[in-house]
């Protein structure tokens, strides 16, 4: 390989060299490097977007819900007894990192101009408020059964500011049950969906307002290590729960939603494929074009002892070289544009269209490094057609025609 690695670097392009290899190979590079850049771009983008959906529906909604099987409405729940024996059994599931109480509880609030509907979400002491912490602008989370969070899209169409009053009305039988609640805080989430409905309060406030005793709840919320491991956990933790309970998946709360998520793949899969084809069709022309331009030199070579193969090898080297090069180049261009989209979060998005207000990157370093290992074998692949034209160059034509 001593010889080919020299032969090779031989070949390479420099200034002041006549020919159409030396501008194409720096073509081919440019195509390469454009190819690796779009597809880690798009597969880091839709990650990230998919990464930050899914984020928000379990902020709201946990991985496992486990409540009654008996009927029940949107606003009105069927309660279950709190059993620690069964609490126990469940947090003891491998997979399973944390177990969580909650309640909700439909209602309207008043104002002076409008009535408006709302979720009570009560949570337990000792629920997971990561989520509500991270979408908190302003304020507060509750710290009392009297104060509530509420998002900033109810906020705005109500006129409702941290520490207002909020005149809450809520369903119970053929009347309505008023209580007033103190403004906490605001939050986030730009799912609109979500920001519409729910106002966050604490547990013991939607048990006052249901008539219920402590052990009563709504249901349990259960989150796990690893999501990719969902329908797995899930089977297990089904199987430890009595007869009079059921478990639903996230995925099974939400199944439109999530059905669209999964349908990126196949966008993902798209631009793939297309930009790999740039990739190597960029390469190839820039091989072809030097063949011919050295064919000579191949019937020099061929003429002085060198086989088909340690010829195609030469041209092989060379063409890695460009193809390595380019891949280079993509992966810093697309790290460095992933890092300052972090960063400064300069691509704006519509939050009502996209639930989100700036475009989302996943900085993931396997899809750097499947990315530039899938475009080099795809290249490398392409590569062996017109190298294969090597083997039909004699050495008397070739000669006879640069005399």
């Amino acid at each position: 390989m001593q010889f080919e690695r020299f032969i090779a670097r031989r070949f390479m392009p420099r200034r002041g060299d006549a020919g159409f290899s030396g501008p194409l190979s720096g073509i081919s590079v440019a195509g390469v490097a454009l190819g690796v850049l779009v597809m880690v771009m798009a597969v880091s983008i839709l990650r990230g977007f998919q990464r930050d959906i899914t984020d928000k529906v379990v902020g709201f909604g946990s991985h496992l819900t486990v409540t009654s099987y008996d009927a029940a409405t949107a606003y009105t729940e069927t309660p279950i007894r709190a059993d620690s024996a069964l609490e126990e059994r469940l947090r003891a599931v491998p997979g399973v990192r944390h177990l969580q109480a909650y309640a909700t509880k439909g209602g309207m609030v008043k104002t002076e101009e409008q009535i408006y509907g709302i979720l009570l979400r009560g949570l337990a002491e000792g629920y997971d408020t990561t989520f509500y912490h991270r979408c908190l602008v302003e304020g507060t989370l509750p710290g009392g059964p009297n104060e509530v969070l509420i998002s900033s899209t109810v906020g705005a169409k109500l006129g409702l500011r941290v520490g207002d009053k909020m005149r809450t009305y809520f369903w119970q039988g053929d009347s309505y049950r008023p209580r007033a609640f103190a403004v906490s805080g605001i939050y986030r989430t730009d799912l609109t969906e979500m920001d519409e409905l729910y106002v966050v309060g604490s547990l013991a406030t939607v048990q006052r307002l249901n008539d219920w005793d402590s052990l009563l709840v709504g249901g349990y919320e259960l989150l796990v290590d690893d999501y990719r491991r969902l329908d797995a956990v899930g089977q297990r933790v089904a199987a430890e729960l009595p007869y009079d309970l059921r478990l639903t998946t996230v995925t099974e709360a939400h199944p439109a939603l999530f059905s669209w998520l999964d349908l990126l793949n196949t966008n993902i899969t798209l631009i793939l494929a297309i930009m790999c084809l740039v990739s190597a069709v960029a390469v190839v022309s820039a091989l072809l074009i030097m063949i011919f331009e050295k064919s000579a030199t191949i019937g020099l070579l061929k003429a002085l002892g060198a086989s088909n193969g340690a010829v195609r090898r030469i041209f092989l080297l060379r063409a890695t070289r460009l193809v390595v090069l380019g891949i280079a180049i993509g992966d810093a261009l697309a790290l460095a544009l992933s890092l300052l989209q972090r960063r400064f979060q300069l691509l704006r998005l519509d939050p009502e269209s996209y639930s989100m207000s700036h475009v989302p990157v996943d900085l993931d370093p396997w899809v750097y490094l499947l990315v530039s290992l899938g475009t080099l074998a795809v290249c490398l692949l392409a590569l062996l057609l017109p190298t294969a034209s090597i083997a039909r160059i004699r050495p008397s034509q070739t000669m006879r025609t640069e005399k």
